[in-house]
């Protein structure tokens, strides 16, 4: 795996225990008797600014929604301060004990370049956290997130905004994998920064092509522990669907997630329709 994934800090994901096959569509109804007929759409948390579309099938069904639901709350006005206080590893561990002397200048180097500050700074903070700062560097030009386009289409329509899990749940994740690992995943972006950037592009392509099953086969390549993936995605996974459902039960809505979460055995789309809904791909 290259280790740059864990660091694009769930920039887009997939996993699952076999390919599933499903339309190319990053938008999807579900219907089931007792919610309201609601809509799910695969976005990526960052990309080029270029290749950034929200089209027209997507802007008509988020108009008819009558709430807003993303992975976390993005509207809290704490949210900033909740991840910065989840941001710190729970141990003694600090980043120079995880980086040789020659990897810890490698990276604070590249952190001084992208954000104005060496490592000495952050020194207490998760490795993820480090990769998250430095993932722009991959993207050409300006990046646009879908999430926030969203939040701003919300706020335009007084919308109400929600997530399936809290912030603290999604940082708790990086404590469950170990630091080391998560190190391992800021050098290779640092030392690899033009192959990672290959790999990206690859995503972007397939999440462009709508290609959800192309995307899983991407992702899947990547992935050479179990401990990653289960907390990054399965897990998460099979929490959001009792939340999907309860969500649902009142009002329409517009449910955003990674991409990488739709597709294979242990994606949103094939666990919903094992929980008895209907999920109709939208073209």
């Amino acid at each position: 795996m290259k280790r740059f994934m864990i660091g694009m800090l769930l920039l887009i994901c997939g996993w699952s225990i076999q390919a599933q096959t499903n339309s190319k569509s990053l938008l999807w109804k579900i219907e089931r008797n007792d919610i309201q007929t609601s809509y799910l759409y695969g976005t990526i948390h960052l990309i080029p600014q270029g290749a950034f579309e929200i089209n027209e099938k997507v802007t008509e069904v988020f108009n008819t929604a009558e709430q807003i639901v993303l992975e976390i709350d993005m509207d809290d006005p704490k949210m900033q301060m909740k991840m910065m206080q989840n941001a710190m590893m729970k141990d003694e561990t600090t980043l120079d004990q995880l980086f040789s002397e020659e990897d810890y200048r490698a990276v604070s180097n590249a952190l001084k370049e992208t954000m104005g500050v060496g490592l000495e700074a952050v020194n207490k903070m998760k490795p993820f956290v480090i990769s998250s700062m430095l993932i722009t560097n991959l993207i050409e030009g300006t990046p646009a997130s879908f999430e926030m386009s969203f939040v701003q289409m919300a706020k335009a329509k007084e919308l109400e905004i929600l997530g399936l899990e809290t912030i603290e749940y999604q940082m708790s994740i990086f404590d469950k994998i170990p630091y080391q690992e998560q190190a391992k995943d800021v050098v290779d972006m640092v030392r690899n920064e033009e192959a990672s950037r290959e790999e990206f592009a690859a995503m972007v392509k397939a999440y462009r092509e709508e290609d959800i099953d192309g995307l899983y086969e991407i992702i899947e390549s990547y992935a050479d522990t179990t401990t990653e993936m289960e907390e990054l995605l399965v897990k998460r996974n099979q929490n959001w669907i009792p939340a999907i459902g309860e969500l649902t039960k009142e009002k329409v809505s517009f449910i955003g997630v990674g991409a990488g979460h739709l597709g294979g055995e242990q994606g949103v789309i094939n666990l919903l329709k094992e929980a008895g809904y209907t999920v109709t791909p939208m073209k």
